[in-house]
């Protein structure tokens, strides 16, 4: 359980009759594209990787550039924590772990906030035997 509760179901699994209280807020954001930094080049490997996969995850679409400073800030303290050797704290992990979830890094987080990601289907590549047998009955005019 999450500190708002229990994460909530995807829409298409709730059964809902009575009306969410829930009121949306709706706000202008800056237009075009948020720039992404490159990771700092003395940041631990670990840090390099959540930054980077964080730029190119689903939510980065709802960002602002406040957003992508955060997740600078994250990964800086994440890669201090990672680079400490044996002095790993805790504490710091929980900070680094709470702001991993205000940046809705995980599946729950998003839920919580009513954001459901869904992945592109790939594209299905027609085996060439039967791209092959198509063209045959086409010529055989079938």
């Amino acid at each position: 359980m999450g500190a708002r509760g229990p994460v909530p179901k995807r829409s298409a699994e709730r059964r809902r009759r009575n009306k969410d209280g829930a009121e949306l807020v709706h706000a202008t954001s800056a237009p075009g594209l948020v720039e992404w930094p490159d990771p700092d080049a003395s940041w631990h490997a670990i840090a390099c990787d959540w930054y980077r996969s964080l730029a190119a995850s689903g939510q980065a679409q709802f960002y602002e550039p406040s957003d992508v400073a955060t997740a600078r800030y994250v990964a800086e303290a994440m890669s201090r924590n990672l680079a400490a050797g044996q002095r790993f704290s805790a504490q710091l992990f929980a900070a680094v772990s709470s702001a991993m979830t205000e940046l809705l890094t995980t599946e729950g987080a998003r839920r919580r906030v009513r954001i459901e990601l869904e992945r592109a289907p790939a594209e299905q590549e027609t085996p060439a035997g039967v791209t092959a047998i198509a063209a045959y009955r086409a010529a055989l005019g079938a």
